[in-house]
């Protein structure tokens, strides 16, 4: 079950779209196509921003996005409500490092003409109009915090984690009408929408910003699991706890946490990082078991110490090639990230990275594209040797990558 390529349902979504909303000839389809370009969205956490880059070659910059344009009026909700601002200000000292966070996750419209992002410190998930930068739409979510998001195969929804009320929304991407909810374990982060649109994956990673980090203590951590369900009704279908398939292969010290993961092509097996470890697994759905363990190099001036863990992340962001040859794995601690040969896992060249927090695939699908959020840019990594192509400069604490679209001739919204 692969990891959602943007790319690819960006396109098969706007195609079909097409074909409802326009007169059935080749040259108004040509034009309705030819109207929108490939892009990727950078997710400036700590300045509230977006950057839209070009999704291949020199990914020079295209545009900026201002995520927060209704910053003043969301500031004065929280403060005057003494719970809201408990927990912005828990958010800011403890899993944003003494920033706010603005935007975790987005993924645009497939007519390219909106951005949706969710907004931690603000517990909520916008629709932002990329040709004036307004909000179309807002959706706070249950709790007090909004995480990672996945994009549905059609480009119809999407789902959101509500990080601190353990519940995903699944919201539709034009309107942002609540069609399904789902629990989940403590602290929902990543979500992956199988490739036939048919079920959603949610990997809860527990608490990630205590400090009883210590293995022998991992049982404080709370419920991490892997949560399946149909992405009709909603209704969870299977549970996967990689505790048990941990502690059968003698890593009973092993984090249990889910992190970043990925599909092979075939949906036959499943790549994932866990909390404090310099490496990932490869698990076997059909066997129901973990199959290799790939151990990546650690960096000698990062230090041991789990509590100095950004949020017990020592590695976090995978990727993979669209031919399921290569992965590509974002070191954060260790600051590097590397291609991993999947039929070997052997590693390439470490290309340093000052704490990349991210993985994604660029447009073209010859690259790995990383977040360094340490100075603030993004870098490309050429898949086929391994080595770093261009870096560019992007806004503070960039995170989450996500190829998307906007119109044809877009350089920024017309009032930001």
């Amino acid at each position: 079950m692969p990891a959602i390529r943007p790319r690819h349902l960006c396109s098969v979504a706007a195609a079909l779209a097409l074909t409802v909303t326009a007169p059935a000839t080749t040259a108004t389809a040509a034009d309705s196509s030819a109207a929108l370009r490939e892009v990727l969205f950078v997710g400036n956490n700590w300045d509230g921003t977006a950057d839209v880059i070009k999704s291949s070659g020199d990914f020079a910059k295209i545009g900026r996005v201002d995520v927060i344009p209704d910053k003043d009026e969301r500031m004065a909700e929280i403060n005057a409500d003494p719970i809201k601002w408990i927990y912005f200000m828990a958010i800011r000292n403890s899993v944003g490092e003494g920033h706010d966070q603005f935007v975790d996750d987005m993924y645009s419209t497939p007519d390219g003409k909106s951005v949706v992002v969710s907004r931690p410190s603000f517990a909520d998930v916008v629709s932002l109009d990329l040709a004036t930068g307004d909000i179309n739409w807002r959706f706070p979510v249950s709790g007090y915090r909004a995480d990672h998001m996945a994009l549905s195969p059609d480009g119809t929804r999407v789902a959101v984690s509500a990080s601190t009320s353990n519940t995903v929304h699944v919201l539709d991407i034009v309107s942002g009408k609540e069609l399904g909810r789902f629990a989940t374990g403590d602290k929902p982060h990543e979500n992956i929408f199988t490739k036939d649109g048919k079920y959603l994956y949610n990997m809860a990673i527990g608490d990630v910003n205590t400090q009883t980090d210590a293995p022998w203590l991992d049982w404080t951590k709370g419920d991490r699991r892997i949560t399946v369900v149909d992405a009709s009704t909603y209704q969870q279908v299977k549970v996967i706890d990689m505790r048990p398939r941990l502690d059968a292969i003698g890593l009973t010290d092993y984090s249990d946490a889910v992190r970043p993961a990925v599909f092979s092509p075939d949906e036959s097996k499943l790549y994932f990082q866990v909390s404090f470890f310099n490496g990932f697994f490869e698990y076997d759905l059909a066997t129901d078991r973990i199959t290799r363990t790939k151990t990546l190099p650690k960096n000698p001036a990062t230090s041991d110490d789990r509590t100095s863990f950004v949020n017990d992340s020592r590695h976090h962001g995978l990727s993979m090639s669209p031919d399921g040859s290569k992965l590509c794995v974002a070191g954060t601690m260790d600051d590097y990230a590397t291609v991993v040969n999947r039929a070997t896992l052997q590693e390439g060249p470490l290309v340093t990275a000052s704490k990349p927090y991210w993985a994604t695939v660029s447009g073209d699908g010859k690259s790995c594209v990383v977040s360094e959020s340490g100075t603030d840019q993004v870098t490309a990594i050429d898949f086929a040797t391994g080595r770093k192509t261009v870096s560019v400069p992007v806004g503070d604490h960039p995170q989450r990558i996500r190829l998307g679209h906007v119109r044809t001739g877009w350089a920024g919204p017309s009032a930001g």
